[in-house]
């Protein structure tokens, strides 16, 4: 029938894959498998098993779930987004047998839909009097992590075929509607079937114009056109490429000095003495033109970053991220620890700052099988995607290379010594020393930690040790 075994539907959320998912299902011969390779799910929501693979095989031999959508009848594929198991991204991307469909839309309208459909809890409409809808409030740091994460994996995509001499069928979302291009991507499967008609139980959720569904939309014509969508930095590294991450930079108000902070590290201590040091805050929101026009202005500057030790930065990660439920937790990725690799802490997050029945020993073992699945985790052995709260700070100095590296790496135990000499270099002999501001929940390190935390550590993050020369945390 065709010259392809399965196929790949290479989209996100919000671009309309269900629509397209259900139109190749209505062709003889083609079958969509929903989301196979979701970390937190097989197929579909609720589902247990999938062509008789359960999820822990699936997460267990991910191949095993590739040869079975093979060896099915007719041409099978499924739907894969960017936070999906990237070890079988590897596979078929590397695979001239896997036919590829990228499916791409305004990354704006992607955002805002994705917003309301986390508001209403309404992720697909089958019958318009049941739509929900609510205005939603833009949020500029949470869409420039939105774009940065779409447009480095269509990057990625596009890299991967030109380099393995493949091509893939491009969908935009507005050709969703054109029967045209639908028969368009049967005959590119290698399908004699053709679409008669739409399959059009599922309808557009959100039809309104944008300033119907936005709440503050002069905010956002404002964020948007400071960004800089052209000059995103990108790096190949052994784990998944990171960006420089140039928004969070922190530049001194005056003086010229720019923090390139490394997630889960000491921000608000630096960010703190920035601020003593020109008694003003620092500048921040930088895109890769305005960093440039900073650096223009400054005759003189330093660039510097901060590393903290693989363990205090793995605790602060688990604390921030996973552990506790307060702002800036990941829920989704939290329950897929959980669920998939029995991380063992509990489904409602502590308080750690008064903790009830939640223990030492309790946090101690959470945070030894933290520790275990990063191991896995940054050696691309999970589905679930290597945050930059917690990838190695190699990696996320790889990432900045293609912009700027730092001139001066200081670490945090030395901070109170390196930060006043690095401003003298530019004339600040009168730089103030900088606070210790320890994490918050710096104490459950220090009641926890051991020789075996230790180990677990070096294990995870054995390129940081080699790379640094890290001692142990005490």
């Amino acid at each position: 029938m065709t010259g392809f075994d399965y196929f790949i539907i290479l989209a996100d959320m919000r671009t309309g894959s269900n629509f397209l998912e259900s139109n190749l299902n209505a062709l003889d011969g083609l079958s969509c498998l929903g989301e196979a390779f979701n970390p937190g799910f097989i197929g579909y929501p609720q589902q247990e098993t999938l062509l008789g693979i359960s999820l822990a095989q699936r997460e267990a031999d991910p191949r095993g779930l590739l040869d079975a959508i093979k060896a099915a009848d007719g041409v099978c594929g499924f739907r894969f987004f960017h936070n999906h198991d990237p070890r079988v991204l590897d596979i078929c991307l590397a695979d001239p047998r896997c036919a590829k469909i990228v499916l791409t839309r305004n990354p704006l309208d992607t955002y805002v839909g994705l917003k309301i459909a986390q508001a209403t809890g309404q992720w697909k409409l089958t019958n318009a009097t049941h739509a929900r809808t609510q205005r939603v409030t833009f949020d500029g740091d949470e869409f420039a992590h939105h774009l940065r994460a779409m447009q480095d994996f269509q990057m990625l995509l596009l890299h991967r075929l030109q380099t393995s001499g493949q091509t893939a069928f491009f969908v935009g979302y507005d050709d969703l509607h054109d029967i045209a291009v639908l028969n368009g991507l049967a005959a590119f499967l290698g399908s004699p079937a053709r679409l008669t008609h739409l399959d059009r139980k599922l309808k557009k959720q959100n039809p309104a114009p944008l300033a119907e569904k936005i709440s503050n939309m002069t905010e956002m014509e404002t964020a948007l056109g400071g960004m800089d969508p052209f000059g995103l930095g990108r790096s190949p590294n052994f784990e998944p490429r990171k960006g420089p991450a140039i928004p969070t930079y922190l530049a001194a108000a005056r003086t010229g000095l720019l923090y390139m902070p490394l997630r889960s590290g000491p921000q608000d201590a630096v960010a703190a003495w920035l601020t003593a040091l020109d008694n003003a805050p620092p500048i921040t929101d930088f895109s890769q033109k305005s960093l440039r026009q900073w650096q223009n202005d400054h005759a003189a500057f330093r660039r510097f970053t901060v590393l903290r030790h693989p363990v205090a930065r793995a605790h602060a990660a688990f604390c921030d991220h996973i552990l506790t439920t307060g702002q800036g937790h990941y829920p989704r990725l939290r329950a897929t620890l959980r669920k998939v690799h029995q991380l063992p802490i509990p489904e409602d997050g502590p308080d750690l700052d008064h903790p009830g029945d939640y223990d030492q020993a309790a946090h101690r073992k959470g945070f030894l099988a933290f520790l275990h699945f990063l191991s896995i985790n940054l050696a691309g052995q999970t589905s679930v995607r290597v945050d930059t709260a917690w990838a190695s700070q190699l990696t996320l100095l790889q990432g900045m290379a293609p912009v700027a590296l730092p001139d001066v790496i200081l670490r945090e135990e030395a901070m109170q010594r390196d930060l006043p000499l690095l401003a003298a270099q530019l004339g600040r002999e009168d730089a103030p020393l900088p606070r210790q501001i320890a994490h918050r929940h710096a104490d459950w390190l220090m009641a926890v930690y051991d020789p075996v935390i230790e180990a677990a550590a070096r294990i995870a993050y054995a390129r940081d040790y080699d790379s640094f020369g890290f001692t142990d945390w005490r």
